[in-house]
């Protein structure tokens, strides 16, 4: 049994050999082979070393390296976990049935096994694989060195720490273990080494892409690889595969490590130290994965800012995306919303545009907007359900979801986003507070121009929302104030002022926002109020009863088939008739008080009438329900009733 495992000791010295040979110009043939080794019942043994041939242009394109996906390297957390990796090898020594030796320390000489031969392979890599390439890159100048440096990254003194400290102080432990029957300190004080396992599980993803990429790029580069990957020494594998030994290491430590916890009896004095040398090994895994974890999320995010075509303010590796998806972009023009894609980012919000041909870039960006300072709320809006309100700095957009579990889910995406903005700035502000901790706060009127307003739609509003004209499609047309987000006539938004959001650049303003942004006093109009300037949007707020009427008959006249009507809180004895809810004149006020109220004649439980003096207004609601609470709301002002508390007798939805 010594002498077995003396021989295989000497095997992982006879493969370095071999390798210091097969690089020394006239070798004699005989350095070449490899001694005899023991190896473990059950177990693939590795191909005997020989010459490194220099294989012929078809054979070398005929074995072509067999790469690793990136999907095998995501799962290695997964797979290595399992253990199932142990199954089929089984340490080399197998006493008879007089001479079973202690479970713990088949573990340990397993241990010792794996480790001699996760040696000889980082020696490969380094001694090998590496120094040939560096050697090739000074001489020929093909490729860079940085290159090689690059792809083999620390694995130089992985390999040291391995060959020189950890292999040796197993060896010697095993050799005494006699006297000696414990390993939990020689890894305890080895274990904070493996850490640096870290930068080498980084940059593995960057190093598979410049090996593909200069396999292919240069004749010197893959003369080299083929060489060394066809000999018996590299077992017909490719560098890629070699390279990811140091990946699955450390899993590896650990599940030897609880097994051999599991398998110490409870008064062994190694029980304690194992214990906590199995803490520090879960620690450097711990390490791993959150390398492998971090890799993941770096390439994910490169190929999001590939779809989006690389654009320099908006690729970061500091950024994190929380989520992505299709929404509806309600238009203040169209009638049909607009399809459109979020990507929603720790720190900002990317408004985009699908392209048609995607060659490339799939999207193009449309605005971003700022997560810090973003609001977002649900949208009551009837003929858009499911609708949002996302307000930034930069823009602000009316978005419709296509469900409702869709737009709860996008507003608490952005919320999250935006409470961790504010909870991260929470700690400057508490800085220059001062010592009271008072903060003055600003008036809301002083966002105008910080921030982008929430348009009003053009088919909300008839009429101009400062001079109460109405519009028409030729010499009366539309134009939104780009400070408040009004919609104007072309001679109440005859101003531009410099606004800071969009980069203080000078926008179209109506005449009150350019009062206010950049303090001109304007000559004031001096037209009177007209009895019917009540605008609708105060009075749906503040109202006892609103919501859209169809108006039957002849008497509207050319007012439309369809009404905002409105009973307000502060005059509650008048209905006011609006042909827009955003409108600030009504086109028609009826004085309730001494009106009949009536259902109608027509048979449609859904018709209400006003009657007075000849006078006949008839309406038609979209439900009976509707018509009923409009029956009661104006059935109590002809009647003369007026609320006295603020929220007494409202009846709006």
């Amino acid at each position: 049994m010594e002498g077995a495992r003396k021989e295989k000791l000497a095997s992982v010295s006879n493969l370095v050999t071999v390798f210091e040979n097969s690089r020394t110009p006239g070798a004699a043939p005989g350095a070449h082979v490899l001694e005899a080794t023991h190896h473990s019942p059950g177990c693939r043994p590795p191909p005997p070393a020989g010459p490194w041939e220099r294989p012929s242009v078809g054979e070398a394109l005929g074995s072509g390296p067999r790469t690793v996906s990136r999907r095998y390297l995501s799962s290695l957390k997964n797979k290595l976990s399992s253990g199932a990796w142990r199954k089929s090898c089984q340490p080399g020594t197998h006493p008879g049935p007089g001479m079973q030796e202690p479970e713990e320390k088949r573990i340990v000489q397993e241990l010792l096994e794996t480790e001699q031969a996760y040696v000889a392979r980082l020696h490969l890599l380094d001694q090998v694989f590496f120094q040939e390439l560096l050697k090739e890159a000074r001489s020929s100048k093909a490729f860079p060195e940085d290159v090689v440096r690059l792809i083999f990254s620390n694995i130089s003194s992985i390999y040291q720490f391995h060959a020189q400290f950890f292999l040796p102080e197993l060896q010697r432990r095993l050799d005494d273990w006699s006297a000696t029957p414990r390993i939990g300190d020689v890894i305890q004080k080895l274990a904070p080494f493996l850490k640096m396992y870290s930068e080498y599980v980084k940059n593995f993803e960057r190093a598979a892409e410049l090996l593909a990429t200069w396999n292919d790029k240069s004749p010197q580069f893959q003369e080299v690889l083929t060489r060394i990957q066809s000999s018996k020494a590299s077992g017909s594998l490719t560098l890629q595969h070699h390279m990811l030994e140091p990946v699955q290491r450390i899993p590896r430590y650990e599940l030897l490590l609880k097994e051999y916890v599991q398998k110490l009896p409870a008064e062994a004095p190694d029980r304690a130290d194992a214990q906590k040398a199995l803490d520090m090994i879960f620690s450097a895994a711990q390490h791993s994965n959150a390398a492998i974890t971090e890799m993941e999320r770096l390439q994910e995010l490169w190929e999001v800012y590939q779809r989006l075509g690389l654009e320099d303010d908006i690729v970061d590796p500091s950024n994190t995306l929380l989520r992505e998806g299709p929404v509806l972009k309600i238009s203040f023009r169209r009638s049909d919303p607009i399809e459109r894609y979020l990507f929603l980012f720790n720190n900002m919000l990317l408004y985009c545009v699908p392209r048609v041909i995607q060659v490339g870039a799939h999207f193009q960006v449309r605005t971003r907007i700022d997560v810090a300072g973003m609001k977002v709320r649900e949208l009551t809006d009837a003929e858009f359900p499911h609708s949002f309100l996302v307000s930034g700095k930069q823009r602000t957009l009316e978005l419709q979801a296509r469900s409702q579990e869709e737009m709860i889910s996008w507003m608490q995406a952005c919320q999250a986003a935006i409470d961790q903005i504010e909870k991260r700035n929470e700690t400057f502000k508490a800085a220059v507070q001062g010592p009271e901790g008072d903060v003055q706060k600003e008036l809301q009127s002083e966002e105008l121009g910080l921030r982008a307003p929430q348009w009003v739609r053009d088919k909300m509003v008839t009429m101009c929302m400062r001079c109460q004209e109405p519009f028409n499609a030729l010499t009366r047309r539309r134009h939104h104030c780009r400070a408040c987000g009004y919609v104007v006539c072309a001679r109440c938004s005859d101003y531009r002022a410099e606004l800071k959001y969009d980069d203080n650049r000078p926008n179209r303003v109506c005449f009150s926002c350019y009062t206010f942004l950049t303090g001109s006093v304007l000559p004031e109009d001096d037209k009177r109020r007209h009895i019917l300037e009540k605008g609708s949007t105060a009075g749906s707020e503040q109202s006892l009863m609103c919501s859209f009427l169809q108006l039957v008959g002849d008497k509207w006249g050319k007012s439309g088939s369809r009404g905002w009507c409105v009973i307000p809180r502060d005059d509650p004895l008048v209905l006011y008739v609006y042909a827009a809810p955003q409108d600030i004149r009504a086109h028609t006020s009826i004085p309730l008080l001494g009106y009949q109220v009536t259902a109608g004649p027509q048979g449609d439980p859904r018709v209400l009438q006003l009657q007075q003096s000849g006078q006949l207004y008839t309406f038609k609601a979209e439900t009976e329900e509707l018509r009923d609470r409009w029956m009661k709301a104006m059935e109590r002002a002809a009647s003369g009733w007026s609320p006295r508390e603020p929220s007494d007798g409202d009846l709006s939805d």
